[in-house]
């Protein structure tokens, strides 16, 4: 199939769209203006208090039948009176300092105190109880300051960032214009989505081309296949390839813990889209987000803020203009579930199969993942991808990943033929279990029981050929597997193929 070649757009001057545009080095959460006042508020409040603490004199504490005593023998030179405490000084020294002795008591109610210490001569004064300081301490400035700082501490760990609350914050994944490195080139076995989004990328490169002849570019590019078959991958090669910046969220990060949240992220995330055009939006696992409504339990606690969210995801698909350079791409493995509303025209119209690979798109993807591996002259990959039918990309990158493990294990000089076979058994089989012992017998029921298999695949006229037959056991319960090689890959079987596939399978 011949290449679409896509010339590189002029360079234009990098931003950094990881930082708003009103971004101060120092803009945190300790270093904005009003938390300080709080801070250096709350700090001189308290300075006063434990100053005025430290002013006053050490008192020692008397009963208040004790101080009537005191009163009456004399021994009190001078009292303040409040509703709250009396303090005062008395006649006898402190054996320790050899100063004055200072009193504190707590009055009961007694109308004959006033003219008891008149008639003693004791200094007295009437004081309302008043601590302002340490009531408006305690009263106003500790706990407010104190849900002050808790607000700006849980909206430091909600959001990521010093906007607040309602900021997306390190959740998205921002890669700025020319920081995607992944282009169509390191993409292989799907040829036809790559040529489908081909068209993306010319609008994006230059949308007036398309708004000449009076249309204009899709708004969504819905990406719908199996896990692992590379979806977000392609997503990524689309911005690689137009040299666009590209931002990347999940779609289970919109939904928070409290209603409304998971809304205000939609509008910010297409916020700074429209600030960043032309530029993708890729909403990976859509159907976390795009469910269809109603659908759910009345009384299951997020499906309300799901539901203001996908509800906020149209309106924001269908306020922005097509002109802008806004393209939204999402990736989805349940097609079948999402909301009617958002497959409707003018939102996720456009929908692009990324289906598992077939031989020849199997035999690209190892050769792909096989450039950095030294391989022996014994391997072919082929017989690789032959042995792999429904393996998808994810999937064949791990059994290249698990051969180069395997040849370091084994001390090869290159990956082998060997460590590709053994690396396919152990990801459809299971790990080796040479700890799981049979005996003699064993040994041999399962021999003969691999060797029924094995003749019935030879001697039906539809069986494909046996390639490998082992008795060793895997994983959790299988002793041993008889494994045949697809000559080619069918979508269809007749009735003569069907029974003798049941044929092989009682075979043993």
């Amino acid at each position: 199939m011949k290449k679409t070649e896509f010339n590189p757009p002029e360079n234009k001057p990098k931003i950094d769209i990881n930082k708003p545009e009103d971004f101060k080095p120092d803009g945190s959460f300790w270093h904005q203006p009003s938390s300080a006042l709080w801070v250096y508020l709350i700090f001189i409040m308290a300075s006063l208090y434990f100053w005025q603490g430290a002013q006053e004199v050490q008192r020692s504490e008397i009963p208040y039948s004790e101080f009537l005593q005191r009163v009456d023998r004399g021994e009190v030179v001078d009292a303040i009176v409040s509703n709250k405490v009396i303090t005062g000084t008395l006649t006898e020294s402190d054996p320790k300092t050899g100063k004055p002795r200072h009193f504190v008591t707590i009055p009961l109610w007694n109308n004959d105190l006033a003219r008891e210490l008149e008639e003693k001569g004791v200094k007295y004064t009437v004081r309302q109880s008043s601590d302002w300081l340490s009531n408006f301490f305690f009263s106003w400035v500790l706990p407010f300051g104190f849900l002050f700082l808790l607000w700006g501490w849980m909206g430091k760990r909600m959001a990521g960032s010093s906007k607040g609350f309602l900021n997306i914050g390190n959740r998205i994944r921002i890669h700025p214009e020319g920081d995607v490195k992944v282009t169509f080139d390191d993409v292989a076995g799907a040829e036809a989505a790559k040529m489908e989004l081909g068209e993306t990328i010319s609008f994006l490169r230059d949308p007036t081309v398309l708004q000449g002849l009076g249309g204009h570019a899709p708004k969504g590019v819905l990406l719908v296949g199996p896990p692992g078959t590379g979806k977000t991958l392609l997503a990524r090669a689309v911005a690689g390839e137009a040299h666009v910046p590209f931002f990347n969220i999940s779609g289970s990060e919109f939904i928070e813990m409290f209603v409304g949240m998971g809304a205000a992220r939609v509008r910010e995330l297409f916020e700074q889209a429209r600030q960043k055009a032309p530029c993708i939006i890729f909403i990976d696992e859509l159907d976390a987000i795009g469910g269809a409504r109603g659908m759910a339990p009345v009384m299951s606690g997020g499906h309300d803020e799901r539901e203001q969210t996908l509800n906020q995801l149209l309106t924001e698909m269908d306020g922005f203009d097509p002109s802008v350079g806004v393209v939204v791409m999402a990736a989805t493995n349940r097609p079948e579930i999402l909301d009617k509303a958002l497959l409707r025209a003018g939102r996720f119209d456009r929908q692009i199969v990324v289906d598992k690979p077939d031989l020849e798109a199997r035999v690209a993807i190892l050769e792909l993942h096989s450039r950095q591996l030294k391989m022996a002259a014994d391997v072919d990959l082929r017989v690789v991808a032959q042995r792999t039918p429904g393996f998808v990309g994810a999937d064949l990158a791990n059994i290249a990943n698990e051969a180069a493990i395997l040849a370091v294990r084994y001390h090869h000089d290159a990956v082998t033929m060997a460590d590709f076979e053994a690396a396919i058994d152990r990801v459809i089989a299971g790990p080796e279990k040479k700890n799981r012992g049979l005996n003699a017998q064993e040994k041999r029921r399962v021999a003969f029981h691999e060797s029924g298999h094995t003749l019935v695949a030879e001697s039906v006229p539809t069986g494909e050929p046996v390639h490998k037959v082992s008795i060793i056991p895997r994983g959790v319960a299988a002793l041993g597997y008889t494994l045949q090689l697809p000559v080619e890959e069918k979508f269809l079987s007749t009735q003569n193929e069907l029974r003798d596939q049941i044929a092989i399978l009682l075979g043993g």
